[in-house]
């Protein structure tokens, strides 16, 4: 199975139904802290729910329409990346993301999204890479900013998270500007 290493305790990996243990693990072990940004949190209730999310990004990759992967630092499963889908078209994609709470604040993440922006550039020969991020959560905003993405505007009210609307930041990042 496809991985990628980030650094000496790091990998990504795509993801299997045997993973299923692990990510609901971490989901439920960060739920407080993933409902504030996440809207599907309180719908993975199970192992069975995190099983059926894989089974729909092992379809996805099979779909060539982009792949979710596993983050793992020092072999558990820290939290997820991917590409929502892949716009041939347009040759365009956008990346999502989330890390446990345990796992952040140590460069997993924008070591993981300098991965995929390089795979969509490189290997899928894509023309941008977006991602949107609450524009409250500062901390996932730090890493399209790390990355040296453009800010390219903020769409107000944007999504509904735990009752509330969040606006979200749009940062986009164009092949002929990425720098690996």
């Amino acid at each position: 199975m496809f991985t990628y290493p980030l650094d000496e305790h790091a990998y990504l990996k795509l993801l299997e139904p045997q993973d299923a243990e692990g990510l609901f693990h971490v989901i439920n072990s960060s739920r407080t802290h993933l409902r504030q940004w996440l809207p599907w949190v309180d719908f993975n209730r199970t192992a069975d729910d995190s099983r059926t999310f894989i089974k729909h990004t092992q379809k996805q990759f099979f779909e060539q329409n982009g792949f979710q992967a596993g983050i793992f630092y020092k072999e558990n499963l820290a939290g997820v990346i991917g590409f929502h889908q892949i716009d041939w078209s347009n040759s365009s994609t956008s990346i999502g993301y989330w890390l446990g709470e345990h796992y952040t604040g140590q460069g997993l993440m924008t070591k993981a999204c300098a991965a995929l922006v390089n795979h969509a550039f490189t290997y899928y020969k894509l023309n941008r890479v977006e991602i949107r991020c609450a524009a409250r959560n500062t901390k996932s905003c730090a890493i399209p900013e790390r990355l040296g993405f453009t800010k390219e505007g903020v769409i107000r009210d944007n999504e509904r998270i735990d009752g509330r609307f969040v606006d979200h930041v749009v940062y986009g990042m164009l092949k002929r500007e990425w720098q690996e």
